[in-house]
């Protein structure tokens, strides 16, 4: 049976429980670390907290969290592919445009024009500094995907407009994809295409550091590797039948890999990764050989038990993602009223947890009432593939979130 038409692999792609655990626990720490960021530009004294290194996991891995974002996200956008049109030089592209605006732009016009109001209106935390450019400008930057380069260029827009900047990289690669499919013609010369991206990407990191902040780290050929390695990850996953001992293997080095990266940082720069920009690609391949073994049911039974909290944000990370630093810049206000400038422990990890609760729940009514009916609604009268006609029901289950 060729592995397109395996009902068992497209119930795992069409909702794995384990990757919506990733996407969970990656916008939670992404939530987490602009809400520190938050209390530290307050001048609040939040260092002692927590003891340096479970500080650096918890309150600064949110861009970390964005790369694993861009890796799982690589890696749905190509599985999905090749489900839909069985190989990626027949991709029709403009029904992958039509889904792909679907998902991103009710979210994306909503946020665009709250911020507008909040900028016309005078907010002093959502007001765009002239040297950072217009209004208009801003607009322009947010619905033409580079963010990301007008950061680079005039510094940080303010919180809920530099979210963006994510948005702007893997929406460029989304505009490139089809094209790429369409262009190369052979499955094998895009898969050199996604290498290009990875050997590439270090360099480009390297090139730019401390040239112009932050464009060093926002590039998008410094974070185009996740993406690539996400979608070479699911053309393995969708095109090669692994055996239960290698998923095994690719699950343990993967783990091994992010823990390497995000908890024991010291000893990633002492073996000289962090110095060459190998530390963000050991995370990428790590998150991709953790895809990759989830996506053949590995560790799918172990992150499904006792994470429905932690699914749901992931089911739901795009929404919180765009909204949260409403509640975070919104909170902040009231902390300072109630508690003053000397907050106790307690006040402190009661705010923590308090805004994120609500940055959670923020983001799930908005995908529930708001982006979710709007994305079936513009999704409809797309044409499925014949292996997606001929699934079984239970293979129908809801399209992953992010795609």
């Amino acid at each position: 049976m060729h592995a397109l038409e395996s009902p068992a692999l497209a119930v795992r792609l069409a909702r794995s429980q384990g990757i919506d655990v990733l996407r969970g626990l990656a916008v939670l720490f992404v939530v987490l670390h602009h809400i520190h960021i938050r209390f530290r530009i307050n001048k609040f004294a939040v260092t002692d907290l927590l003891p340096p290194d479970i500080a650096r996991v918890f309150f600064w891995s949110g861009y970390y969290s964005v790369i694993a974002f861009f890796v799982i996200s690589g890696f749905l956008i190509t599985t999905l592919t090749l489900r839909r049109w069985q190989s990626l030089p027949q991709i029709r592209i403009g029904d992958f445009y039509r889904l792909r605006a679907a998902r991103i732009l009710p979210c994306l016009l909503l946020l665009l024009s709250v911020l507008s109001a909040l900028h016309l209106a005078g907010f002093k935390d959502y007001v765009i500094k002239p040297e950072q450019g217009t209004l208009g400008r801003a607009l322009f930057a947010a619905l033409t995907f580079h963010v990301n380069w007008l950061e680079g260029q005039r510094g940080y827009l303010p919180g809920n407009w530099d979210v963006l900047w994510s948005l702007s990289v893997e929406e460029a690669f989304y505009i490139v994809f089809p094209i790429a499919c369409l262009l190369l013609r052979r499955e094998r010369f895009f898969l050199l295409a996604l290498i290009a991206l990875i050997v590439i990407g270090p360099f480009n990191r390297v090139a730019l550091e401390g040239q112009r902040e932050p464009w060093d780290s926002y590039a998008y050929l410094s974070c185009m590797d996740g993406i690539a390695f996400g979608s070479l990850a699911g053309w393995i996953c969708v095109r090669t039948h692994l055996s239960r001992r290698l998923l095994h293997i690719a699950m343990t080095l993967g783990v091994a890999a992010v823990v390497l990266i995000v908890v024991f940082r010291s000893l990633a720069f002492d073996l000289g990764l962090t110095a060459v920009s190998l530390n963000v690609s050991l995370m990428e391949l790590g998150v991709a050989l953790v895809l990759l073994a989830l996506s053949g049911g590995v560790g799918e039974s172990v992150l499904s038990k006792g994470t429905g909290l932690i699914r749901l944000a992931g089911r739901c990370s795009y929404e919180i993602y765009l909204t949260h630093m409403f509640v975070v810049l919104g909170l902040m206000h009231p902390f300072k009223a109630i508690f003053g400038s000397s907050p106790t422990i307690g006040g402190y990890w009661f705010s923590y947890a308090l805004m994120l609760t609500l940055s959670v729940a923020l983001g799930y009514f908005i995908a529930r009432g708001y982006s979710e009916p709007l994305n079936r609604k513009l999704r409809g009268g797309v044409h499925a593939t014949a292996a997606l006609l001929t699934m079984p029901p239970q293979a129908r289950a809801p399209q992953p979130a992010d795609v």
